[in-house]
């Protein structure tokens, strides 16, 4: 692993910083723990926001990082997708919009979708309300541990209005099966940074066609032979 030796002088601009801030910084090992405990916590925390909430360049953040083997924020996103998309039944890699970089199926799922200049109109650099839409979507549907599940209904909040280069956070969890077999209630927050900017509630339709195994029970003939096999010893 890539080492950096310690430097006995501030990286430029970290001087600068304490004096102009007036804070003390936390001493290196202390810092480089607080470093992990932030990425773990937000795993889409850029190396700036790191910058500012650690009071220190955003070369010492780097070299933290890479001394301590954490990619930057690109290739975790990257790293976390692709294990993702592995487990997603409902819908093909191509048709989820964003990009999955958590899903646990039937309980909940993280989605990132960066707003680029074919997501915005022209004249204000707002994005698209369906684009937000089908982000939260894909999402609900994709977290359904069913090969077919299909939008049934969907009650929708657009809380602001989201720009061109803001990254769109989804988050989704399955909130219930209502009483209706075949349907689940899935709840999507999408946030910019710390704020909520849309909500939605959708009801998912899945086939809920689960084999005895799928519920950890044996085949029907499997329980029939065990149940044959007691009655014999009996």
């Amino acid at each position: 692993m890539w080492s950096a030796r310690p430097r006995e002088r501030p990286v430029f601009g970290e001087h600068r910083h304490k004096e102009e801030t007036g804070i003390e910084r936390l001493p290196k090992r202390q810092r480089q723990q607080r470093l992990v405990e932030l990425i773990d916590e937000n795993p889409f925390v850029t190396d700036r926001e790191l910058t500012r909430r650690l009071k220190v360049s955003i070369q010492t953040i780097r070299l933290d990082r890479m001394e301590l083997g954490i990619p930057e924020l690109r290739e975790r996103m990257k790293l976390m997708a692709e294990r993702s998309y592995d487990q997603v039944r409902s819908l093909a890699a191509e048709e989820v919009i964003g990009d999955i970089i958590d899903l646990q199926l039937d309980r909940s799922g993280i989605s990132i979708f960066e707003i680029r200049e074919e997501h915005v109109f022209s004249r204000t650099q707002i994005a698209r309300g369906h684009h937000i839409f089908a982000q939260a979507n894909s999402l609900a549907v994709a977290v359904i541990n069913d090969e077919i599940a299909l939008t049934a209904s969907a009650d929708l909040r657009f809380v602001r209005p989201i720009h061109l280069g803001e990254k769109c956070i989804a988050k989704a969890y399955v909130r219930s099966s209502p009483g209706k077999a075949g349907r689940a209630k899935v709840e999507v927050l999408s946030y910019v940074g710390e704020e909520m900017v849309f909500q939605g509630n959708f009801i998912i339709y899945r086939s809920d066609d689960k084999k005895p195994a799928d519920y950890g029970l044996a085949p029907p003939e499997r329980q029939e032979q065990a149940a044959n096999e007691e009655d014999t010893r009996t």
